[in-house]
């Protein structure tokens, strides 16, 4: 075969490939141009997804008619002034977004910079480009994509509805505007319907306009019961708000890393805040977070993906502790603090179903049986206060109240100045037994157990080597391994704690983390689920009677632990309840 050079108007479309897969991916690199340009105020249309129209408006600085030309041929960009890869500031800096994008589709570009007497208009189909002409537009630039891959009519096929197509393109707005709330945002869709609305944030602290932002896009809940992350290390800085453990999502969603102020969807972060909720939430719930690193750009590679959707890190090791560290310094600090959504939980499950006139019963989400005789009702509800009247002292001031009872075995009642709390002593316990197990650790070391017969595992010749590199680490957690030969270790000791170890298994599984992360949360994680599985069968179960001393002495602890909040699986511990809840519940308020 021949070899020649392709097309320009092909190697376009190769392009648009790469960089634009979807419509959310376009509108992403438009915002970022955006934003680039200096714009305090950015407006977005969507049309059927964004596969019919896709117009993005903004007040920035716009482009005169020769740099309007420019603007549409592959790599031309104003973002690398002196063509230093190492030192990227802009988001948009390939000078690939707008001819990919012009390749497949008809885009139609209107600009004019500020002190420009009148705006350009520029147009391209399918890569082909016209010449710029003049037209009114106020300062600024506007830029419409419509029939998105009309060009490439087989990619449409693999699209997704317009209404995910829509959401995904919402969402990559959403990032963006998280990193930048000194912008305002505009999204609108079909019919006019406004799909987001973002004010710029006014407060010129940069804290505190990052927390309003962040509590518009996430939600009130989030921002009432999140923890305020800010430390560093080796020259990074990492900031944001992370949820308490007892606000989670079914999947990562939630989940936001911003890089030197561009957003990423990198698998560091997932795998760092796994690891730092590991021993505060179920493995099956993902917490809430919103994490910001600031750091040298020479030691962050924001070109290693044609969509700039992924960074790499020159020390992955050195940013992923940061986060786990920071993550979980911040979970301990916030004590035996629970989502105060725990408690609307609770208030909603009392509602009445219905409105009840004063002449008539409340009724109630979950009724009584008719069959449940006045009588025994009433002697139910004596029973339930007998202990409320014959408290011998008024409550405390502790955070978690005096226990006034406890009920079906399973729960203590206490009473605080300004309401009630509610325990499940057996998941209380269940944390406090944990966090002792884990001191103890710390302070002694991971016992190890010799193998009678050391066991030989097989892996890569670079896997091993990772492996024999650290092991003096990995002795300090129980596993003490040498080089077996080429693409071998040996295998002599294992942590105690770890009886029935799969030791083949856990060494294959170190060696691909090593590769990934370059530490060893994977033993780490193994010893920490025993400990928790451990803590779980030690506890004080449910049933078990408790007398006031005991109830008192586990309220007491719990306020002086981390994390007590929430077991090991990540469900609350309590629900604290204000008599404000309790007066609006008897149609007090």
């Amino acid at each position: 075969m021949t070899i020649r050079l392709l097309p320009p108007v092909l190697v376009n479309r190769i392009a648009a490939g790469e960089v634009i897969e979807r419509p959310a991916a376009a509108v992403k690199e438009l915002v970022e141009n955006a934003i680039d340009a200096g714009a305090s105020r950015i407006d977005v249309t969507l049309k059927e997804g964004g596969q019919a129209l896709i117009a993005v408006v903004d007040n920035g600085g716009g482009m005169t008619c020769d740099e309007l030309g420019l603007a549409v041929e592959r790599h031309c960009t104003s973002k690398l002034p002196e063509d230093d890869l190492l030192r990227i500031a802009a988001l948009g800096f390939r000078g690939e977004a707008l001819p990919s994008i012009g390749a497949v589709s008809r885009l139609r570009i209107v600009s004019r910079p500020p002190c420009g007497d009148n705006a350009w208009e520029i147009v391209v189909e399918a890569g082909r480009k016209s010449a710029p002409v003049p037209a009114a537009h106020p300062p600024g630039t506007r830029v419409e994509v419509r029939d998105l891959f009309f060009a490439t009519p087989a990619r449409l096929k693999f699209l997704k509805t317009p209404r995910t197509e829509r959401d995904l393109a919402v969402d990559a707005v959403r990032r963006l505007a998280m990193a930048y709330p000194a912008i305002s945002f505009t999204v609108i869709g079909d019919e006019e319907r406004v799909l987001l609305r973002l004010a710029a944030a006014g407060e010129p602290e940069a804290a505190i306009a990052r927390r309003t932002r962040l509590a518009a896009l996430l939600g009130r809940d989030f921002a009432e019961n999140s923890v305020e992350i800010d430390a560093e290390r080796g020259g990074f800085r990492l900031t944001g708000l992370i949820g308490l453990p007892t606000l989670n999502r079914a999947a990562p969603r939630d989940q936001y890393l911003v890089v030197n102020r561009r957003p990423v969807r990198d698998k560091l972060l997932v795998g760092a805040v796994r690891g730092a909720y590991q021993d505060v939430l179920a493995r099956d719930r993902h917490p809430m977070v919103a994490l910001f690193v600031d750091g040298p750009a020479d030691e962050i590679d924001v070109n290693v993906h044609p969509a700039k959707a992924e960074v790499r890190f020159r020390n992955s090791g050195l940013v992923r502790g940061l986060i786990v560290g920071a993550l979980r310094n911040a979970l301990a600090t916030a004590g035996h603090r629970a989502s105060s959504t725990v408690a609307a939980a609770a208030v909603a499950a009392f509602r009445p179903a219905g409105s009840a006139s004063a002449s008539s019963a409340p009724r109630f989400a979950f009724p009584l049986p008719p069959s449940t005789p006045s009588l025994a009702l009433a002697e139910s509800v004596n029973s339930f206060l007998r202990p409320l009247d014959e408290r011998p002292t008024p409550p405390t001031e502790a955070p978690l109240g005096t226990p006034r009872a406890q009920l079906h075995g399973t729960y203590i009642l206490a009473e605080t100045p300004t309401g009630i709390v509610l325990v499940d002593q057996h998941a209380a316990h269940e944390r406090l037994v944990y966090e002792r197990m884990k001191e103890a650790l710390a302070a002694q070391g991971v016992a190890r157990q010799a193998l009678l017969l050391p066991e030989v595992v097989e892996l890569d010749e670079t896997g091993a080597a990772r492996l024999t590199s650290r092991a003096e680490e990995l002795a300090e957690f129980g596993l003490l391994l040498e080089p077996f030969g080429p693409g071998a270790v040996v295998v002599r000791e294992v942590p105690a704690l770890l009886p029935g170890l799969d030791v083949g298994s856990l060494v294959r599984d170190l060696a691909d983390e090593l590769a990934e992360w370059g530490d060893t949360l994977a033993l780490k994680e193994r010893i920490e689920t025993f400990c928790g599985t451990l803590a779980c069968h030690t506890s004080v179960r449910a049933g078990r009677h408790l007398s006031p001393a005991e109830m008192d002495a586990l309220l007491r602890q719990m306020e002086a632990t981390p994390n007590s909040g929430q077991c090991n699986h990540g469900r609350p511990t309590y629900i604290a309840l204000d008599l404000a809840d309790i007066e609006r519940l008897f149609g007090r308020r």
